[in-house]
């Protein structure tokens, strides 16, 4: 708790965080009789660095913390802060920074960008500091028009409240009053005609009651009040203050007024309150002059409002909520419509706008104005869905994270095809890939190998590229760095690899698997055809474009390819190659490579355009594709944790022989060993130190297994879990009794990719060849066979 200094004070301030007002004397009170009040009923406090410290711990604990409560420092206080608490969470605090609020000091996390130009890419989007939510009538609204749709408006407070607390300045647009009004008043108005007509005509007329039509004026005054009082009952569930911010257009023409609103805003901003504006509906005047002309845009909606706003205080992000997923190439619900991802300045030429919703002053043409004037503003957009219940609870931290949602309004257009755009292309030019004879198949993939060994130096430079960036960048592990690199022997295996393909391709598509007689000349066939699209996702292994372009062309499959940033000259230049082949019969297009700032995630929501997705790399990667695929199969794979098991029987001269093959021949491949097992009786044994000797010659790491820790003195360092793939000239050595324990080894820790017994004992290793549950099971073979191109399958 550190040192009691009780007559070493430091000057606290406490008080309520809405507007600062109501301040008392909280916080003297706990500090007990070493710490005093202010006196009269004023705010200061004097307090020791004992229990400011102890208040320090209250006030940034997100458990402790008291709803509405901000405490105001002294730059004695911060000097104590610093003294006294940061040396003991010095961690805690790394990303944290002082940040302050007109000149008082408190802690937050660092969030900055300067104001300028809008975000280019969605996946800069995560760096917008100051956001502007604006929620339509039919967000806000239920479907009746009569009242909110609370379950909606508290998860869009929550998504608020997470960014806010994130650090981030969130301000919210506002429509609803409106419709809280109406519903109070034809509540009033029903109350009082039920009175009156129970006591003048009985109760038998109640059902001849008709509501007269309410004027809108009237129902933003009824309705003010009670929205707002909902929203500040909402956020303080988070410890967030709200504050009501009513404008009209004469706000923004007057300068005085401009400026006074200008200054709330950033004086909220400071004090950690979400402003929430809206149109003053209740006494709007009538419209002014039209200066959108003048290249200002007139308020006349809460989305010119929004607009205006986001412009005015220099937002990086304006986020608008409607009823519709975002903008279409056409009538949304019609059999081809197709989402706007990225909308540009000038496409609005080639748009069709529709009515406006059901609610709202807007519609989608004063969304797209507005949106358009505030990017122009320097202020980047989104438009999406706030009514979806499927993605309504998280839409707005999804537009945040760069997760494609919506339409994202964007000054820059990209030089090619969008990622939408490809699929259709791959799945254009793999149906004419499917229709040429296999002969013409089989010609692409030849051509393509002859140009890996013709393009081998204009290859291999490219490899040095992306060697040179990932060693200068420290980014990538040394196993990772190896599987990124390419030699002429790689090239020179690819090739005939590729060759093989070719020749074993002849009836990929068309061959008929079965054929039955249904009737007297009705027969029914079984043929083999091709998947579709198949997005394939490689991490830093260029050596796997030319592979799995090869599988798609010759099984006619269109192909789309993420390959890792880090292999990016290597994939284009392998690319390029694989396109010049498929020109030979004109199908370049079957085979696209994503070269945009696609996240794979987004690439996963593809599901109209994508047939299945293939994962190649990490174990990680693939729970991740598994787990972001809407509606697309994926064939995943897991680890390559491969086992040689060394039986009593085994043959001196093949021990160190398959062992140094499994493991050091190529330690990052997916088939190399990791874990050795070691029969009991055969430590301190000649066969034994043979096996460890060599192993320290090829410098591998030794990692102990529990069992094998216990029978050394001094041993390795003690393997953290046995379900490891190192990827790496490391392994771990365990010890087991018997053939039908190292069996049960493999079965708890494998990962039923490829395990080995070596033994001369034939009725040994048939034994373990039956019982291990693997995809390849090896006697008296190196793990490495495991391998198509061994194998004979190109």
């Amino acid at each position: 708790m550190g040192v009691q200094e009780p007559c070493s004070r430091v000057h606290l301030a406490a008080g309520r965080r809405p507007m600062g007002s109501g301040a008392s004397g909280a916080g003297s009170g706990a500090a007990g009789d070493c710490c005093q009040g202010g006196g009269g009923g004023g705010p200061i406090s004097l307090i020791c660095r004992r229990h400011l410290k102890m208040l320090c711990r209250a006030a940034l604990s997100p458990l402790v913390r008291s709803p509405g409560w901000c405490f105001v420092l002294s730059p004695h206080a911060i000097a104590a802060i610093s003294r006294l608490y940061l040396p003991y969470h010095t961690q805690r605090l790394r990303n944290e920074s002082i940040r302050c609020w007109s000149n008082i000091p408190f802690i937050t996390m660092p969030l900055s960008r300067a104001h300028g130009k809008s975000f280019a890419h969605r996946s800069e989007l995560k760096h917008a500091k100051r956001i502007v939510v604006k929620l339509g009538s039919a967000v806000v609204t239920r479907g009746d028009e009569c009242g909110l749709a609370l379950g909606r408006l508290a998860s869009i407070v929550e998504q608020v409240s997470v960014l806010q607390n994130q650090g981030r300045e969130m301000m919210i647009v506002t429509s609803g009053a409106v419709a809280f009004g109406k519903q109070r008043l034809r509540h009033e108005i029903l109350l009082s005609q039920s009175v009156r007509q129970a006591l003048h005509s009985g109760q038998s007329q109640l059902k001849d009651m008709a509501i007269p039509v309410l004027e809108a004026r009237a129902c933003a005054a009824a309705g003010q009040s009670g929205l707002m009082a909902l929203y500040e009952a909402m956020f303080t569930q988070y410890s967030i203050c709200a504050a009501q911010i009513l404008v009209t257009n004469l706000d923004f023409h007057d300068e005085q007024k401009r400026r006074n609103l200008n200054g709330t805003l950033h004086e909220l901003l400071r004090m950690n309150i979400v402003p929430i504006i809206n149109t003053n509906d209740a006494v709007v005047p009538p419209p002014e002059p039209n200066s959108d002309l003048q290249g200002v845009i007139s308020v006349k909606d809460n989305d010119s409002l929004a607009a205006r706003l986001a412009v005015e205080m220099k937002t990086d992000l304006l986020i608008v909520l409607s009823d519709v997923e975002g903008l279409f190439d056409s009538p949304p619900g019609s059999d081809d419509a197709k989402l706007i991802d990225i909308f540009y300045p000038g496409d609005q030429q080639s748009v069709t706008f529709g009515t406006k919703s059901r609610v709202g002053m807007g519609g989608m043409e004063a969304k797209v104005k507005a949106a358009l004037w505030a990017l122009q503003g320097g202020t980047s957009v989104v438009i999406a869905n706030g009514t979806h219940p499927k993605i309504s609870g998280h839409v707005i931290t999804d537009i945040v994270d760069g997760k494609k949602v919506g339409t994202f309004f964007s000054e820059v257009k990209p030089a090619g095809p969008t990622v939408e755009q490809q699929a259709e292309m791959a799945r254009t030019g793999g149906r004419t890939l499917a229709a040429l004879q296999p002969e013409q198949r089989a010609e692409i993939i030849c051509r393509l190998a002859d140009l890996l060994t013709d393009q081998r130096e204009e290859i291999l430079l490219a490899n040095k590229k992306d060697l040179e960036e990932a060693e200068n960048k420290g980014r990538l592990a040394l196993p990772l760095l190896k599987r990124l690199s390419l030699s002429t022997s790689k090239l020179n295996s690819l090739a005939i690899g590729l060759r093989q393909i070719a020749a074993s391709s002849q009836d990929s598509v068309g061959r008929v698997i079965r054929r039955t007689r249904i009737a007297k000349d009705l027969e029914l066939e079984q043929v083999t055809v091709p998947i579709g699209v198949l997005l394939v996702i490689f991490e830093s292994r260029p050596d796997c474009l030319p592979q799995v372009s090869a599988l798609a062309i010759a099984s006619g499959n269109g192909l789309l390819l993420k390959g890792g940033k880090e292999a990016a000259y290597s994939n284009q230049i392998l690319h390029h190659l694989t396109q010049e082949a498929l020109s030979i019969h004109g199908v370049k297009d079957a085979v696209q490579l994503v070269n945009t700032r696609e996240e794979v995630e987004d690439l996963c929501r593809l599901d109209k355009l994508i047939d299945l997705i293939i994962p190649r790399g990490s174990s990680q990667l693939v729970r991740d594709i598994q787990k972001a695929a809407k509606g697309i199969p994926v064939m995943g794979h897991s680890e390559g944790i491969c086992h040689v098991y060394v039986d009593t029987d085994a043959s001196v001269e093949k021990v160190t022989r398959i062992i140094r093959d499994s493991k050091c021949e190529y330690p990052a491949a997916c088939n190399a060993l990791e874990t050795l097992l070691i029969h009991r009786d055969l430590l301190r044994t000649p066969l034994f130190d043979q096996i460890i000797d060599m192993l320290r010659v090829e410098q591998v790491k030794i990692h102990a297994g529990p069992k094998f820790a216990s029978y050394l003195t001094f041993s390795p360092s003690e393997v953290k879990s046995l379900r490891t793939e190192y990827g790496d000239l490391e392994c771990c050595i365990e010890v087991v009794d018997s053939v039908q324990e190292a069996v049960e080894h493999i079965h708890k820790y494998g990962s039923s990719h490829t395990d080995v017994i070596i033994t001369e004992n034939e009725k040994t290793a048939q034994f373990f060849l039956q019982h291990v549950d693997s995809a390849c099971v090896f006697w008296n073979a190196s793990t490495r066979f495991s391998d198509g191109y061994r194998f004979g399958l190109g």
